[in-house]
């Protein structure tokens, strides 16, 4: 399987993308985060080849420990800027929104490349809370305007339905990737999203593939206990509107026996069905820990067939999907709305 894509400027991503929404300080809710570890399990994510990271201005304390990492290569002598590839994203918090003008954009930005030690910011993902609220289009072109300046190299969306990302193109601007949650459970980028962003050279960057580990073996035969996790939490939600426990232990049972054939995991089998999508280009993987490497290898180090693609697509068209639109749940439904954290910049 192809393990990284190469955009027509020369830049190259990893097609499995180090997630590091998980080591925020916020993410936690039954515990605390070994950060050395999980510094430990960036270096060896890089040994083995893995070496983009996919960050965001509001994980709380995620830029500045990519910083550290960032200070660690330097400090051994052999660092390149360009031997790792930083993603982040440029996420106003929605309070703000209206309020967004060029200083706001290019201090959060500067902010951002300082955190991380940075020279440049490779992708720049930029993620608009409420589409009611003007200003979306010129904050894009302010980002445009630090990608000529040389602070940003490539421009990304994230969380953006189809309309909205044409009003980008159509607009002009270079747009790289969008990110979208997209799993077996949350099958919403199927609708359009997918369509129009393969057509026009766009690649998808999928998040939630694994559902907050609920798309995993631990869960098989388990009764659904309280969430550990804020990705537990929001993925919950998916899951209720979609499979539901009982579907979800039907379905677990179906990609274990798929994953023995490989000597895999299920979590493998999962990334690599969402990976084989059109137009899918990346799947972002949660790095909160070491102990997970191994296993993120083993990703690319096989092929599901034909049958077994079309044995899970058969499985999971049993059941419905969240309505809308991708992320429209998310920016409508109070239901959605209540565990997210919307601002979190300042």
């Amino acid at each position: 399987m192809q393990t990284k894509i190469r955009l027509a400027n020369g830049y190259t991503f990893n097609r499995v993308i180090n997630g590091c929404w998980q080591l925020s300080a916020e993410h936690n809710l039954t515990g605390t985060t070994d950060l050395k570890d999980a510094l430990r399990g960036f270096h060896e994510l890089v040994a083995q080849g893995f070496t983009t990271f996919d960050c965001a201005d509001i994980y709380t304390g995620v830029e500045e420990l990519i910083g550290r990492f960032v200070q660690e290569l330097k400090g051994s002598g052999h660092y390149q800027e360009e031997d790792i590839q930083i993603h982040t994203k440029f996420v106003p918090d929605k309070s703000q929104l209206a309020h967004v003008d060029r200083t706001y954009v290019e201090r959060i930005i500067d902010r951002s490349l300082q955190r991380m030690h940075r020279e440049v910011i490779d992708l720049v993902q930029f993620h608009w809370w409420d589409f009611n609220v003007a200003g979306m289009m010129d904050t894009a072109f302010e980002l445009v305007r630090l990608q000529e300046k040389g602070k940003i190299r490539n421009i990304g969306m994230c969380n953006m339905d189809t309309e909205r990302l044409k009003q980008m193109v159509d607009a002009g601007i270079n747009v790289v990737s969008n990110q979208a949650q997209y799993s077996l459970l949350d099958r919403r980028p199927e609708k359009t999203l997918l369509k129009y962003s393969a057509d026009h050279g766009i690649y998808t960057f999928a998040y939630g593939t694994l559902a907050g580990g609920f798309l995993t073996e631990r869960y098989m035969g388990q009764s659904l206990g309280a969430p550990e996790t804020r990705s537990q939490v929001k993925y919950l939600q998916i899951l209720e509107d979609s499979l539901g426990w009982e579907g979800l232990q039907k379905l677990l049972p179906v990609l274990k026996k798929i994953a023995q054939s490989h000597q895999v995991s299920v979590s493998n089998v999962v990334t690599q069905y969402i990976l084989n999508q059109p137009g899918v280009g990346a799947v972002m993987i949660g790095t909160r820990s070491s102990r997970h490497i191994d296993d993120n290898v083993r990703t690319l180090q096989f092929q599901l067939t034909p049958t077994e693609m079309a044995m899970i697509r058969n499985f999971i068209s049993q059941y419905s999907t969240p309505t809308g639109e991708c992320y429209e749940l998310e920016r409508t439904s109070p239901r959605y709305q209540s565990i997210i954290l919307t601002d979190l910049d300042d």
